[in-house]
């Protein structure tokens, strides 16, 4: 508390009279201490002070010189007082940017709000001098020490980030803290050689995968300051921040992620990312290389190259093929099941496709369903009838007259990555057919809809795509159970047989 107070009294006099001015290092002074309470003191009495005197218009305004030699020159006292107190002001800043690195959130919380509130303040009162009329005076250099403390290399900022999110809110800010990262980037990734950084690039993922882009530029109306000549300037205009979102993103994803980053990626790419781009067509070969790597990353990668294909012509060699060797067994149990199937079935919704290459597709996820659980199965076996539907011309897999009487006669194989090449269409579904006989009465029941004439009305399978084992389980246990007769004569006497001498003697009330 002696400490706090002095602290306080120091404050008032360096506010109070420029006669007191070097007792601004003792308010500085504490910022390098171990005690948490000392360090949040003088945070705090640092953003009274230099707030204060941004607001007075006491700090030195441009190019600053080194502070020996405002020192030493012809400068007024005046100058050189607000000179000095300029140096001073850059130590409290530097100081600040160590302590986002502090053990104690509390600390590292303080000290980003009160760089926050700096930039504001130097936004409103620049620091910049203004040689001609339209030139920004932005503190893009404060901002980028925020970044970059936001950003560090070796532990997980991701709680301090969040807390940074309210701030983005700003057109302003936002359309500044895009073109800090993005320097961020360039310097700290050439540096490692192309060598992930788990660490800076989850936090830089953190930082940028939130960020709410307007659709249309009358949106574009909270700014945390605005100039007089805002309109005339890149940050007020839409297409600026399109394409320093734009590139941000291309800069970030050059680089080699760690696999879950990977994934969180293409997660939220064609939803957060590709609307906002001016050219979306630039992610093609981000996202060719991640539909080449397999598994879970080429699931992934689809919903990008949908949105690529469909709107934006992208000609993709040998899209089937690949879409076809991603069918495995693992489809029936990733968790990205629901939006691989909704795609899947985008992809082979048109009736132009050849009947060979829809046949190889029955076929495999016919014989992938041998071993699915019984959720992916009420999903999948209704995907095959609107396939059947689509393409009338593949119904010789259900209704072929010679079919072979042995499994290891099926001329179908099931190792070939060329659909053509497949002979999936002189086969026949013999993996349905058991699929009538599975244990599930709802699968069963599913899989014998292939023996009748199939209507012309495709399936909804929109409420079966993200079914799981506890729906199922939940729907058995809530079935009302029906009374089934045991026993066709009803029981009498103790042991049910007639004439039983039991009878005379006992009851079953």
């Amino acid at each position: 508390m002696a400490r706090a107070a002095a602290i306080a009294s120091c404050l008032e006099a360096v506010l109070g009279s420029r006669r007191h001015a070097n007792r601004v290092f003792e308010i500085l002074e504490p910022l390098m201490e171990e005690e948490e309470e000392e360090v949040l003191c003088a945070a705090r009495a640092c953003s009274r002070l230099f707030g204060a005197l941004l607001e007075r218009r006491e700090l030195f305004v441009g190019r600053l010189p080194a502070e020996e030699a405002s020192l030493a020159g012809d400068c007024s006292a005046e100058e050189k007082y607000k000179m000095w107190m300029r140096h001073r002001y850059n130590d409290c800043v530097r100081g600040l940017a160590g302590l986002m690195a502090h053990d104690a959130f509390q600390v590292k919380e303080l000290s980003l709000c009160t760089l926050m509130k700096f930039v504001e303040l130097e936004a409103q009162y620049p620091l910049i001098k203004v040689e001609w009329k339209g030139s920004l005076t932005f503190p893009r250099e404060l901002l980028q020490v925020v970044v970059d403390g936001l950003l560090p290399l070796n532990e997980d900022a991701s709680l301090l980030i969040s807390r940074f999110q309210e701030y983005m809110e700003y057109d302003d800010i936002r359309y500044f803290v895009i073109k800090a990262v993005t320097e961020s980037i360039g310097q700290v990734m050439q540096k490692t050689k192309e060598r992930p950084l788990p660490f800076y690039q989850q936090n830089v993922f953190s930082l940028i995968s939130p960020i709410n882009m307007p659709n249309k530029e009358r949106d574009m109306v909270k700014f945390m300051v605005k100039q007089d000549n805002w309109e005339e300037l890149k940050v007020s205009k839409l297409q600026a921040h399109k394409q320093a979102f734009e590139k941000m993103w291309l800069s970030f994803l050059k680089h080699k992620l760690p696999t879950g980053l990977y994934k969180k990626v293409l997660v939220i790419l064609h939803d957060c990312i590709l609307p906002y781009m001016n050219e979306p067509t630039l992610m093609i070969d981000f996202l060719t290389v991640a539909y080449g790597i397999g598994g879970a990353i080429s699931l992934l990668a689809l919903n990008g190259l949908f949105i690529l294909i469909h709107q934006h012509n992208l000609e993709y060699p040998d899209f089937y093929k690949k879409l076809y060797s991603l069918l495995d067994p693992s489809i029936y149990h990733v968790k990205y099941r629901a939006r691989f199937f909704h795609l899947l079935d985008l992809f082979l919704s048109s009736s132009h496709l050849p009947a060979y290459l829809v046949a190889a597709f029955i076929k495999r996820l016919s014989r992938l369903a041998l071993t699915a659980p019984p959720e992916a199965l009420l999903m999948v076996l209704p995907f095959i009838c609107n396939l059947f539907r689509r393409h009338p011309a593949c119904n010789v897999l259900v209704h072929r007259p010679n079919r072979p009487d042995d499994m290891s006669e099926d001329p179908y194989i099931m190792e070939e990555e060329e659909p053509s090449k497949s002979r999936a269409l002189e086969s026949c579904l013999w993996e349905i057919q058991s699929l009538q006989n599975h244990y599930h009465p709802d699968v069963a029941k599913a899989a014998a809809v292939l023996n009748q004439s199939l209507s012309e009305i495709e399936d909804d399978i929109s409420g079966l795509l993200e079914l799981s084992a506890y729906e199922l389980f939940d729907k058995e246990v809530k079935k009302k159970a029906i009374d089934v007769p045991l026993e066709f004569e009803q029981v009498r006497g103790l042991f049910g047989k007639k004439n039983d001498i039991f009878a005379e003697h006992f009851t079953l009330d």
